[in-house]
């Protein structure tokens, strides 16, 4: 039986942007039952992940954080700190996955002192930042580009990033909330993420301060399945209760 994150990844990668589709169609094509397909849309429905209509269902208005470009230029100061600190997790011959975000990009490029690293991501930009000169070995996941990200994240990156055990990811996040968790602006980047929490021995989230008590468009995890949480500015009591069971290094 596919694990229920398979199943909707499954439906998502169903559904095109501005475009419905009817529940019958996604049973028979991915030959399940209407009922089944029914109760992993009332979970994805709750997650924000997709809209049901009547006997119909479609994705929720496409919202991006703006092109990559520009989100490498805000923050700088807060990132580079960020990625200074995050890096110290890191060994040499480790396994890690970078995702997609910004931050990862400044995490890649502070790795200029590790060597023998094998390093898995689906961001064109973490690809090209990473030395070549350290004995490292990298794995891009492929498929079609996402141009507002730089990255690929279709099924083809899912089904290849599944395939890794990394031991630890370095993954970054729309928006921190108390209520709904741990979110994103894309769901094919939310289902990556879930796939590097479900792989990796340890998850390090890699946070600037101005993503936390936002909300974003889809859930990606609950906040305690973080490992390790890495930000840039004190936590208030809220967000530190939240997080008491992770290791915290303000940067």
């Amino acid at each position: 039986m596919l694990k229920r994150y398979d199943r909707q990844r499954d439906i998502l990668n169903l559904l095109e942007p501005n475009q419905t589709r009817a529940i019958a169609d996604i049973a028979k094509a991915l030959s399940v039952s209407e009922e089944t397909i029914r109760r992993e849309l009332r979970v994805m429905e709750e997650a924000g992940t997709i809209v049901r209509l009547h006997g119909a269902v479609r994705l929720p208005p496409q919202e991006i954080e703006g092109p990559f470009d520009l989100r490498m230029q805000k923050n700088v100061a807060g990132k580079t700190r960020i990625a200074e600190a995050v890096v110290k997790f890191i060994s040499d011959g480790d396994t890690l996955f970078l995702d997609s975000g910004s931050t990862s990009c400044f995490v890649a490029k502070a790795l200029g002192e590790h060597r023998q690293l094998k390093i898995i991501t689906n961001s064109l930009a973490v690809a090209q930042a990473v030395r070549k000169d350290r004995g490292h070995t990298l794995f891009l996941a492929g498929g079609e580009l996402n141009e507002a990200y730089q990255a690929f994240s279709d099924r083809h990156a899912q089904d290849f990033l599944a395939g890794f055990r990394p031991s630890l990811s370095v993954l970054t996040v729309g928006a921190v909330n108390l209520e709904h968790g741990l979110m994103d602006h894309s769901p094919s980047e939310a289902i990556m993420s879930r796939i590097a929490y479900s792989t990796a021995s340890r998850v390090l989230l890699a946070v600037d301060h101005g993503k936390f008590g936002r909300i974003g468009l889809v859930h990606t995890a609950s906040l305690n399945e973080v490992d390790i949480l890495v930000t840039d500015a004190d936590l208030s009591p809220a967000f530190q209760d939240a997080f008491s069971h992770a290791e915290v290094v303000i940067a």
